[in-house]
């Protein structure tokens, strides 16, 4: 249990529950649930990741909007969800088990009271001498086979349900595990699961020799949309943006939202022109539509991405490949944005 969770069941829970409110309030953050429950970890344990993140971008006077609750919410607190998603579901299970190992026993025990039933019934036959004696014989063993059947009819209830309880544990954990990997804003893989998946891509790409291209994405101006438009407006780029990279990562490609307007996207075993023609390719999508403001129906217009990728070298750790795509990206930047650079160019040129 971490420090918030044994506050949050002590005296000291209602008046951190006050503190929350009054100091979200000063902050000028909206008290929703994502976000009370991000500074309730905040207050609760101020040293920790989430403490320092929440700091930095109070200390920075970065606008704490949907996206960024959302982006927070996702990267820090799923797991402890998760954790107890864990937990339950093996509790779940262990009384499935504990239920059929009962049954099991029972079973095996009125096996053998039957065998011992047929081994004297057989040692008694010889020994008949009359019909009532050979009725209450038969009548015995009828009752014996009867409670054997039934035993094992239990036994396949028992099983039949368990295997369809299980099936259904194995479900919920799997969409569990999904949710804990989604960026809840945009449907994109979150900064956990890139990080995972990057790092399991490079290791299969030196393993097998094949290639591996990672692209860094940036949405251009995004700070302007916010500040023009307001924050749910920016939510509204943040997800159209993630909606055109996600129909162009169909697997065994993979778009994450990296953090903040900014994406990956991993592309394994393709060559340098056909990644450079899928960024151009969602580059031209998402910048030739003009976009309208939900609320007012106001024409925002045109939204434009920026994008850098490098190609990954032998030996190259992740985290090198991704200082290059980040590089590469920033060129875009410098060089009049909506544009995509090559990392490899870039160091050849340089």
């Amino acid at each position: 249990m971490t420090k918030v969770d044994t506050t949050v069941r002590g005296p000291e829970a209602y008046g951190l529950a006050r503190r929350v409110l009054d100091d979200m309030e000063a902050a000028g953050v909206w008290p929703t649930p994502v976000n009370f429950e991000l500074w309730l970890h905040y207050l609760g344990d101020p040293e920790g990741a989430l403490g320092r993140e929440i700091r930095r971008i109070l200390a920075a006077q970065e606008p704490f909007s949907e996206s960024t609750s959302e982006m927070l919410a996702s990267e820090y607190l799923p797991r402890g969800r998760l954790n107890e998603e864990i937990r339950d579901a093996g509790r779940m299970l262990d009384k499935e088990l504990s239920t059929v190992a009962t049954t099991i026993a029972n079973a095996h025990k009125s096996q053998v009271e039957y065998g011992v039933t047929l081994a004297d019934a057989s040692g008694r036959m010889d020994a008949v001498e009359s019909p009532e004696t050979l009725k209450t014989l038969v009548s015995t063993l009828a009752d014996a086979t009867h409670k054997a059947k039934s035993q094992n009819s239990a036994l396949e209830q028992q099983l039949e349900h368990s295997t369809r309880e299980v099936a259904k544990l194995r479900e919920h954990l799997e969409q569990v595990r999904r949710d804990a990997m989604t960026d809840a804003l945009t449907n994109l893989a979150n900064r956990k699961a890139f990080d995972e998946h990057l790092e399991g891509s490079v290791d299969a790409a030196h393993a097998t020799g094949k290639a591996l291209t990672l692209a860094v994405i940036d949405i251009d101006h995004f700070k302007r949309f916010n500040d023009t438009w307001g924050h749910q407006t920016g939510d509204q780029v943040l997800r159209y943006v993630a909606s055109v990279l996600g129909r162009s990562a169909r697997s065994p490609r993979l778009a994450a939202r990296y953090g903040g307007e900014e994406f990956a996207m991993i592309f394994p075993d393709e060559s340098t022109a056909a990644v450079d023609q899928a960024l151009k390719s969602v580059l031209k999508e998402i910048a030739s539509r003009a976009l309208r403001r939900r609320s007012t129906n106001d024409e925002l217009g045109a939204v434009t991405i920026s994008a850098g990728y490098a190609r990954l070298r032998p030996e190259e750790t992740p985290s090198s490949l991704l200082e290059r795509a980040d590089a590469a990206l920033y060129a875009s930047k410098r060089a009049g944005r909506n544009r995509v650079t090559d990392a490899d160019q870039l160091e050849q040129a340089a």
